[in-house]
């Protein structure tokens, strides 16, 4: 408990539930923008994509102006890939707008990775990412609203956000920079119930992370077995410990790739 860091996604998730002095201040010093108000936070928050893949935001928030931010903690550089910040980004668009909605009011969106090395490799403490029009020589901002943003968490300048990123890497609540975050931290690391209330969500985060690893193993069965065709699909359910409709829609995914 005591080598958790604002770096370790699951404790910062857990550290930053309905914590929005905390958001707030992240977001202000990352973009620079002292006006931001949180009203709604959502941590760990599934983003679903009926037609491909689905994506868990770490950090879900929104602010006054109804500005939406994807704060996400990457520890591993292949973890940030350039096609990881379109896919979030595109799945954060496409949940705004409902039935109805003009596209023309769409709000502003903001994904952020907040990466454990600087892998960009330019010593810059942050990097923005947006679109440009090419016109001749010339590159105008396209200004679509979507914005990417890597903040490099080795970085450690005498300034807001070489404090911050202190803050991320700091296991001692009391050596932080910023008590919006260090008044959390200090809490699940040393309040006696505070302490319980990690151990409890580490155990269940353990518990769920085995149990969608044994159904991947049982799923990955069932595809063999299904290959196979020497059991029927209702033998295979019952082998695998795995619904008949989940079975079934492995068969018609092996089939459409066969």
């Amino acid at each position: 408990m005591k080598s958790l860091r604002y770096m370790d996604d699951d404790f910062m998730t857990v550290c930053l539930a309905d914590n929005f002095e905390g958001v707030e201040l992240i977001l202000q010093i990352i973009l620079g923008k002292k006006n931001i108000k949180i009203k709604s936070v959502q941590t760990q928050e599934p983003l679903k994509n009926l037609h491909g893949r689905s994506a868990v935001l770490d950090v879900h928030a929104v602010d006054s102006d109804n500005r939406e931010f994807d704060v996400e903690i990457q520890r591993k550089d292949a973890g940030a890939g350039a096609k990881r910040a379109r896919h979030n980004s595109s799945l954060l668009d496409a949940h705004i707008l409902k039935a109805g909605d003009d596209t023309e009011d769409i709000p502003d969106s903001y994904v952020i990775f907040i990466t454990e090395n600087d892998v960009m490799k330019g010593n810059q403490p942050i990097y923005p990412v947006e679109r440009y029009v090419t016109i001749g020589e010339n590159k105008v901002l396209f200004g679509d609203g979507s914005h990417i943003l890597y903040v490099n968490g080795k970085y450690r300048g005498n300034d807001e956000v070489g404090k911050l990123m202190h803050d991320f890497s700091c296991t001692n609540p009391d050596d932080m920079n910023y008590e919006a975050l260090a008044k959390k931290a200090r809490y699940f690391k040393q309040d006696e119930k505070g302490v319980a209330a990690m151990c409890k969500i580490m155990e269940d985060m353990r518990n769920e992370a085995a149990q969608k690893a044994a159904q991947k193993a049982n799923k990955k069965t069932a595809v063999h077995l299904i290959k196979l065709g020497k059991m029927t699909l209702e033998e295979i359910a019952e082998a695998t410990e795995l619904s008949l409709d989940v079975v079934k829609e492995l068969e018609n995914q092996s089939m459409q790739l066969a």
